[in-house]
């Protein structure tokens, strides 16, 4: 078999020295965008930016330069980018004959001269918009790219609406240190992606200002609720919220140390402004630049999702930390 990844960032990284430490006979190639990244990466067989001391495995070939080249013959095409730069990368891509999954999770924020209708894209809407004939999924659920790395047990889910993509990552990905489960509901796998990264904010808001496991307890499952009123009104199933994709991956994000959104929640607690935020990370928190557009996708559809909401309202400036708290415990009473 032979995959190609595309992207050398922490998760793009992990995902093919999972794939290149199986046993059995595989080409397993990582594209990277920075030529002296990628020179360094092979010589050296470490990701010293994103996952240092992490040995890559002797099976995986790290390259730069046409992507064409790297392509010619590939079994699987992983996009390991994140979701601003997936549109740009589908166009590319939109002629190719083999399966093309990302990993990528979030709305996509709207595009210059787009529609109301078009604001807060998934994943599998972008692709259908630039790449109708393209054979797509994506590869999601609770997972930390340092632990992926270093082969620690890991269930993932292969979503699409083409049993050959699902049956590609199978067979790419699972393996001893990981399980990898098909599901054709791709729209569900990617609403809770997208929407547990702004959960995951609140969550580590709620953590930092110090209001206990109570409020941490609540405020998960208060915000698994909209996540599935989002989903269900975007055609998904609710079963899917259930799984790893959406109870999984929110658990998962909200309260490990390693969730990057978690630490802006921490760090906005803290007094910091959100650039200051973002800007200690090193990494990209899709939970910050898909609040917005998950919040306009569910105002198109009437969903409620305060949780959501005070998020933005906290992001963009119009409440301070123990302000949000206030807003979410000042709401009416109703039912469960």
């Amino acid at each position: 078999m032979n995959i190609v990844v595309i992207g050398a960032g922490a998760w793009g990284t992990a995902l093919a020295m999972s794939a290149a430490a199986r046993k059995d006979a595989r080409a397993v190639s990582l594209w990277a965008r920075d030529a002296a990244q990628a020179q360094a990466m092979q010589a050296g067989r470490e990701n010293t930016r994103y996952l240092p001391g992490v040995a890559l495995p002797p099976a995986l070939r790290v390259v730069h330069g046409e992507i064409g080249a790297a392509l010619a013959g590939a079994d699987l095409i992983v996009i390991g980018t994140p979701m601003a730069a997936l549109r740009e990368w589908l166009q590319r891509l939109r002629h190719v004959d083999a399966p093309v999954a990302w990993l990528c999770k979030g709305f996509e924020a709207v595009q210059p001269g787009a529609s109301a209708a078009d604001h807060g894209l998934m994943a599998h809407e972008v692709c259908a918009q630039v790449a109708p004939g393209l054979r797509c999924g994506v590869l999601s659920g609770p997972s930390f790219a340092a632990e992926v790395a270093r082969h620690q047990p890991t269930a993932l889910v292969a979503a699409s609406r083409h049993a050959e993509v699902s049956d590609a990552l199978v067979a790419a990905f699972h393996g001893e240190a990981m399980r990898v489960y098909a599901n054709a509901d791709i729209v569900g796998v990617e609403v809770g992606g997208a929407v547990k990264n702004v959960l995951a904010i609140a969550t580590g808001l709620c953590d930092g200002l110090q209001l206990g496991l109570n409020a941490r307890a609540a405020l998960v499952t208060r915000g698994l609720a909209e996540m599935t009123r989002l989903g269900l009104a975007l055609g998904a199933r609710m079963e899917t919220f259930m799984g790893l994709s959406g109870l999984g991956d929110l658990v998962l994000t909200a309260t490990g140390d390693l969730s990057r959104n978690r630490k802006v929640g921490l760090l906005l607690a803290q007094g910091q402004t959100l650039e200051q935020a973002v800007a200690s990370l090193g990494h990209v928190a899709e939970g910050v630049y898909s609040a917005r557009t998950v919040l306009a996708r569910a105002r198109l559809l009437h969903v409620e999702m305060p949780i959501t909401e005070t998020v933005v309202d906290l992001l963009d400036g119009r409440l301070r930390a123990a302000e949000a708290v206030q807003h979410l415990m000042a709401r009416d009473p109703r039912g469960e």
